[in-house]
């Protein structure tokens, strides 16, 4: 049974290492108290041997084994104070009696026992120092009936002063201690609660790092692998006609010069959105983990809003016209103003489509389908199987890294469309994908 709590060290954990008790001092001080206490009763048993009529070597041997009991004190509280009534009649044992009242009260042990046993402590006392007085009065010679009030007076108070103190201060001692141990399990918990919190703001942090890299990612193979794919076809259509047609060659070097700026230009804006997302948090300073997901959010926020919308498809079709592809561009309703990542996701839809076409189905025709409904917005990219005058664009060796198709399902998807794409009955290819317009609009997004 845990009695005081003292056997448990600082850190709340206890070691079972001396018995019952914790630590090495509690074991020292218990030990000190019988020895004291065994001291006692055995002095004290002189006096009890002469009045009980037995041997004096009695009489101390047992005031020795009764004194010793204090020893268990923490370990059976109540049979210590229990030993204390019972040797009271014997007037011995005062401090075993202090001490185990004490140590009961502090202990764990239930209220109504602790109250039980002190009341049967106080009226031991009570009745013993009741007596023990009047005999010393009428031994003195006084007059009984003016200091009648006297012998139950000292009887009450001396026997409250040895009741009374011990067991509220083991109640004092006995309270703090658990609010003690309350407040350290507070704190263990409170610990344990920011360590997940922690982790989980590292986590969040993160995902948003992992995903704001996938939108760079995916922002930049748009840009280049467009931009690139086109001056590469230019650039093999040049080397072509280099030499026969050199009005032509002209025109297509010139195509490839502005299609580099164009994507220089793109990477610029790109990139100064980045910087100007870092600049941020480098100017706040030190800024908690969980800030790079509002960081990231706002830059893909402001690329959103400087980005394509389909109001470029016009020149975007064009581009692909001056490379030599034949491409029909057919919009069905009303156009409309939509959501910036709407209209850039539509955008890339179509651009990463048509980039596809160049690098895997040079020559085919390609069909663009554009259509604004009533809650949504539809593009569809269809192209045919490529035939032999697509030969000398497919020389130029595009390369593939295969993250086209992905990325497009990744921005369709992350806006709560719809995204197919496969092979076509006639050999050729299509790509679909419906997004929602603002009402539609995941909020999560």
């Amino acid at each position: 049974m845990t009695v005081t709590g003292a056997h448990q060290d600082g850190t709340g954990t206890s070691a079972r290492t001396w018995l019952w008790w914790g630590r090495r001092r509690s074991a020292a001080l218990d030990v000190g108290l019988g020895l004291v206490s065994a001291f006692e009763c055995a002095l004290e048993g002189v006096g009890f041997a002469d009045k009980a009529a037995i041997p004096v070597p009695f009489g101390v041997l047992f005031g020795l084994v009764v004194g010793s009991v204090l020893v268990l004190r923490r370990r059976w509280p109540i049979a210590v104070v229990l030993v204390s009534i019972a040797t009271t009649p014997a007037e011995m044992g005062y401090l075993m009696g202090v001490v185990g009242l004490y140590t009961l009260a502090a202990s764990d042990v239930p209220r109504r026992i602790t109250a039980t046993l002190t009341g049967m402590s106080l009226a031991a006392t009570l009745i013993v120092t009741f007596v023990r007085v009047r005999q010393d009065v009428s031994s003195a010679g006084f007059d009984p009936e003016p200091g009648a009030w006297y012998v139950p007076s000292m009887a009450g108070f001396m026997s409250l002063g040895l009741t009374a103190p011990p067991v509220l201060f083991g109640l004092y001692i006995g309270a703090r201690r658990r609010l003690m141990e309350s407040l350290r399990e507070r704190a263990d918990s409170l610990e344990q609660e920011l360590s997940l919190l922690a982790d989980r703001a590292e986590q969040r942090a993160q995902w948003a790092r992992t995903e704001e890299r996938t939108r760079i990612a995916r922002e930049m193979h748009d840009v280049v692998a467009h931009r690139v794919s086109l001056m590469v076809v230019h650039a093999a259509a040049l080397q072509a006609v280099a030499l026969k047609d050199p009005q032509k060659a002209v025109k297509n070097a010139s195509l490839v010069g502005d299609m580099g700026r164009q994507a220089l230009t793109e990477l610029r804006e790109m990139l100064g959105v980045l910087r100007a997302g870092d600049g941020e948090l480098r100017s706040a300073g030190p800024v908690p983990l969980a800030a790079v997901g509002a960081a990231a959010a706002a830059a893909a926020a402001a690329a959103a809003e400087d980005g394509p919308s389909l109001c470029d498809l016009e020149g975007l079709v064009g581009q692909s016209r001056q490379a030599g592809m034949v491409v029909e561009l057919a919009v069905q309703g009303e156009a409309r103003g939509y959501a910036p990542e709407v209209e850039q996701t539509a955008y890339r839809v179509v651009q990463e489509a048509l980039t596809n076409v160049h690098k895997h189905a040079a020559g085919a025709k390609v069909l663009v389908r554009l259509a604004h409904r009533d809650a949504e917005v539809a593009m569809q990219v269809e192209n045919g199987a490529p035939d032999a005058s697509g030969a000398g664009a497919a020389a130029a060796g595009l390369p593939s890294g295969g993250n086209g198709l992905v990325g497009m399902r990744e921005r369709v998807l992350g806006l709560g469309g719809v995204f197919v794409s496969g092979p076509t009955d006639t050999g050729g290819f299509r790509v679909s994908a419906v997004l929602p317009d603002r009402e539609g609009y995941p909020e999560t997004v």
